[in-house]
């Protein structure tokens, strides 16, 4: 079938991107959901997260990671698995672990454990020797909101560190971090970790369409949005194209009339 291009849409970056990233969250989906997902929405993955602590006891990791291999999607390992490996005193040998895996990109956060800003700092120096770093920012607690005013001295010392990105924090559930306990965006967080260290260095986890549209409306079709469900991976092109009425650029009124003339 000849692929669609009878519509006028917003210019979207192609792969591989270095901006208007689309990173999925990988809650343990086997290697045939994997396969069945890709067929039809691998040209819109980027960045791959295999999350929370799945990569240490999924027996098909391997072939998992060889698949996404072949579509050139990076894959990241989770956060937590790597703050519980620090807290045991084993980071290293969770990095060296998730090197020979075939992981080449790491995220280094501090939610889950109790770990200073000084201590992520040389947990992000010393995983960025071999992996690109994923440096994330914000709590991951309902109810505990890190004031704007504290994200961007953060933001920049990872950055300065060695990560490559910055991932502000959203959870799966979407009301944390970024977020109000409503889900909700916070402006004011966004516009702090923005004026800081700019748009394109940051990964904003969104999970619900409410909050992609959100972004995608204030920045543009190539934001970075992150922990987008496997299941969405279409749909948030959508929003980014301006094919969902979410984000749709049309003048519907103006539009009828002339297909009626």
């Amino acid at each position: 079938m000849p692929a669609a291009s009878f519509l006028d849409l917003p210019r979207r970056s192609a792969k591989p991107r270095a901006i208007g990233l689309t990173h999925v969250l990988d809650p343990g989906a086997g290697r045939g959901a994997t396969a069945d997902l890709l067929e039809s929405a691998a040209a819109h993955i980027d960045i791959w997260k295999v999350g929370w602590g799945t990569a240490y006891v999924d027996t098909a990791l391997e072939a998992k990671l060889a698949l996404l291999a072949r579509h050139d999607i990076a894959v990241c390992l989770g956060g937590t698995l790597l703050e519980i490996a620090w807290a045991q005193g084993r980071a290293g040998e969770c990095l060296d672990w998730a090197r020979d895996a075939g992981f080449r990109h790491v995220e280094v956060s501090r939610g889950t454990v109790a770990m200073s800003l000084a201590e992520k700092r040389a947990l992000v120096t010393r995983a960025s020797r071999d992996f690109t770093v994923l440096a994330e920012v914000g709590a991951k607690s309902p109810g505990e909101q890190l004031a704007a005013r504290h994200w961007p001295a953060e933001c920049r010392s990872d950055l300065d560190a060695g990560a490559s990105l910055v991932v502000t924090e959203g959870r799966q559930s979407g009301n944390v971090g970024t977020f109000d306990d409503a889900g909700r965006v916070r402006p004011d967080v966004v516009e702090a970790v923005v004026s800081a260290i700019g748009v394109e260095r940051v990964v904003f986890e969104a999970p619900r369409a409410a909050q992609q549209a959100w972004f995608i409306r204030r920045f543009g079709p190539d934001v970075n949005l992150g922990n987008v469900a496997l299941s969405d991976a279409l749909s948030v092109e959508t929003l980014r194209l301006g094919l969902r009425s979410d984000t749709a650029a049309v003048d519907r009124r103006d539009t009828a009339e002339s297909e009626l003339a």
